[in-house]
């Protein structure tokens, strides 16, 4: 079920999804009807990993758009997922990031719940000395804290805000269901955590993880130490709908030299000048998964991000805050049966691509480059068809922005654009 936006917020463009109007980044009624009609929508959301909360009691926060979300496990081992919203007055109940409780108390007055959301007692709700209290018409089983379904498949756990969300097998597509099992079929071992600001609208962000066309230019890092390139064998996986996408690569099959060597290409000018890395342990990598795929890049619409690149294995989350704000939050994570060689290369290869390093940095810069770029020029649009017009991919190829085109139909469906 989509919740139309009024036509008059935006006017999109009669080329359809390659043609994307700027006032889409820019927009406050815009982002307003996103947090409706996408995040409180029937669409599953990343929430974080089961190795987060080992434990009975653990938990950690998470976002649902604007809205607040503990995920904990329960005494039954079991994993649940409710809003972070008091049913009283609507303070948080929990706000440190994670941690570990015995039930979820609110500070204000002492409202008290379990962690399947059901209330089990307030403070005075019988009064002092037969005084005051709660009135008769209260019932605490009419005031439990909202739920999420939840969905765990690896050890990644999903959710939902709405009912007519469809199986997320369904959601998601066939083809990526497997990458998901191939990328994160081990127990997994989380190796650190970090997030950075971005001054952008999220789905500048999530317009660049999806676009591999970008990924050998602006990444300069990648042409000259022949990390990704599109003169390499893959291409691109359309999940279900075209709203998600997998990008894919093999490092060992490069033959692009005399193309990235052009002076027409930026990392022929940083090769000019004998930049390179001292450390050559930095780019080291091993076929962690027996099919000489050396890259992995996967969307799940609207928000999330599997990453394997090398041997960095990420998960990442887009959050939006406002119209020219997000915040990027990483999950770097190993397997709980990596030996000291593979931990160590897996640290070293997750601090080169986080936001100190060479491509999580300049990701972030670009999305506000364009938001500046944009401003005041609010009635023109983007121009999308390197690959043509429609979400098709295309054969062993990734010179395409289909996937790109792909998130904006799913979009649009959503939002009634």
């Amino acid at each position: 079920m989509t919740t139309p936006v009024e036509e008059k917020l935006i006017q999109w463009p009669e080329e359809g999804v390659r043609r994307i109007p700027f006032a889409v980044y820019s927009d406050q009624r815009v982002f307003d009807a996103e947090q409706q009609a996408i995040f409180r929508g029937p669409i599953w959301h990343f929430l974080g990993l089961e190795a987060q909360i080992p434990e009975p009691g653990c938990y950690v926060l998470a976002q649902v758009g604007e809205v607040p979300v503990i995920l904990v496990r329960r005494k039954d081992d079991s994993i649940g997922a409710l809003v972070n919203r008091c049913s009283h007055k609507g303070t948080p109940l929990l706000y440190e990031p994670s941690g570990r409780v015995d039930r979820l108390m609110c500070i204000y007055h002492n409202w008290c719940f379990d962690f399947d959301g059901h209330m089990t007692s307030v403070a005075f709700e019988r009064g002092v000395r037969g005084k005051g209290g709660m009135a008769s018409t209260f019932k605490k089983e009419e005031n439990s804290l909202q739920r999420l379904r939840v969905h765990t498949i690896c050890g990644l756990v999903f959710g939902t805000l709405s009912d007519e969300t469809p199986p997320f097998e369904e959601y998601v597509g066939a083809d990526l269901i497997a990458n998901i099992r191939r990328v994160c079929g081990r127990p997994l071992r989380i190796l650190g955590q970090y997030s950075q600001t971005l001054p952008s609208n999220w789905k500048l962000y999530i317009e660049n993880v999806k676009d591999p066309y970008h990924a050998s230019i602006l990444h300069a890092f990648n042409g000259v130490m022949k990390q990704d390139r599109l003169t390499m064998e893959g291409g691109i996986t359309m999940g279900s709908r075209g709203w998600s996408h997998i990008s894919y690569s093999k490092m060992s099959t490069d033959t692009g030299d005399e193309i990235y060597a052009s002076g027409d290409m930026r990392s022929a000018e940083i090769s000019a000048y004998g930049f390179g890395l001292r450390d050559r342990s930095m780019t080291d990598v091993w076929d962690d998964f027996g099919d000489k795929i050396s890259m992995t890049i996967q969307t799940i619409f609207p928000n999330f991000v599997l990453q394997q690149l090398r041997n960095s294995l990420a998960v990442r989350t887009i959050v939006p805050v406002g119209t020219h704000e997000s915040e990027l939050r990483w999950i770097a994570f190993g397997f709980v049966d990596d030996d000291e060689r593979k931990l160590k290369g897996r640290l070293k290869q997750c601090n080169m691509m986080g936001p100190a390093g060479l491509i999580a940095m300049e990701d972030g810069m670009i999305g506000g480059l364009v938001q500046k770029g944009i401003a005041g020029s609010l009635d023109k649009s983007a121009v999308i068809e390197m690959g043509g017009h429609g979400i098709e991919p295309i054969p062993g190829s990734r010179v395409s922005e289909g996937s790109v085109r792909g998130f904006w139909t799913g979009y649009r469906a959503l939002m009634g654009f």
